[in-house]
């Protein structure tokens, strides 16, 4: 999205952010995030399960989010939006999940994917402990994903493993390279005849050096009387339980809702000034509508 306003001379590359619109990067940045963060879950809970899908499905979700600002921290980001979804379910390409997934590389139990997630950034001044420091800014992950199906993905009961290589960029800041995480989760997830469906997953997620800096590396000039300086280091970044329970309302419309438990008990970088509580809870709610879809069947 260009947002810059015609100027009489091409402006130089380092000087393109200053002449963008500060509120309008801010609001786009949490739009993908937001969007990036949810899409996967609105999708895998909108696709229907049966056979004979619909080769494609466009629709929205409104949802409500309250974010932990990053594991460790004792604030919370909360937000609103509505975000539009699309699923495509073609012989070779597959759109859907959060992820665009090459079905030539992929069999009914091993998957080779892209994966895609975000997260919200925060004020440094709104964190205790990060006030004075430099604000945390939009974040979004993407890198590829290898996905084991441990069984049938048609049962009702279905466990996998992902074992997912991203690296992320601050889109608050003209996509700079923030760093690398590498996050195994194991999922399991129940759906009954009722159309309840339930899942739950357990992960870790590993960060380089610079990943973890960003959460929790205090620079001499950043330290003060209450607040030393602290250099991170590579390695756990935190332990993620999440959890999920959708049901269709109707048709064409589905509530989900969802929660996740981060803790830094036993991560690489505990002894930060900057961790404030060993424990946080993110939690949200998701109405998601399918407003058309095709007439035409996806390929088994």
């Amino acid at each position: 999205m260009n947002l810059q306003r015609p100027v009489p001379a091409p402006t130089p590359r380092n000087t393109i952010s200053k002449a963008l619109c500060p509120s309008a990067l801010r609001w786009c940045a949490l739009f993908a995030a937001t969007a990036l963060g949810t899409l996967t879950l609105a999708t895998q809970a909108c696709a229907q399960q049966e056979s004979g899908r619909p080769l494609w499905e466009i629709g929205a979700v409104g949802l409500g989010v309250s974010q932990q600002a990053y594991p460790g921290a004792s604030e919370s980001i909360g937000r609103a939006l509505v975000i539009p979804f699309a699923i495509y379910r073609g012989e070779l390409l597959r759109i859907e999940g959060g992820g665009a997934n090459l079905r030539a590389m992929s069999t009914p139990r091993i998957e080779l994917d892209l994966g895609i997630s975000g997260s919200l950034g925060g004020r440094a001044d709104d964190s205790v402990a990060r006030r004075g420091m430099a604000d945390l800014g939009t974040l979004v992950e993407i890198g590829p994903r290898l996905r084991w199906n441990i069984t049938d993905p048609e049962q009702a009961d279905r466990w996998r493993l992902d074992l997912p290589l991203r690296g992320v960029f601050d889109l608050s800041n003209g996509l700079a390279t923030r760093g690398a995480v590498f996050e195994p989760e194991l999922s399991y997830s129940h759906r009954d005849r009722g159309g309840w469906t339930y899942s739950t997953s357990i992960s870790l997620v590993w960060a380089n050096q610079a990943m973890n800096s960003l959460f929790y590396g205090v620079s001499a000039n950043e330290a003060t009387a209450t607040r030393a300086s602290y250099e991170a280091n590579a390695g756990l970044l935190t332990t993620r339980l999440s959890g999920s329970v959708s049901r269709p309302l109707n048709r064409d419309t589905r509530l989900i809702a969802f929660g996740r438990v981060d803790s830094v008990h036993g991560a690489a970088n505990q002894a930060s000034p900057l961790v404030q509580q060993n424990t946080g809870l993110s939690a949200g709610l998701v109405l998601a509508y399918t407003w058309k879809q095709s007439e035409a069947r996806a390929p088994d």
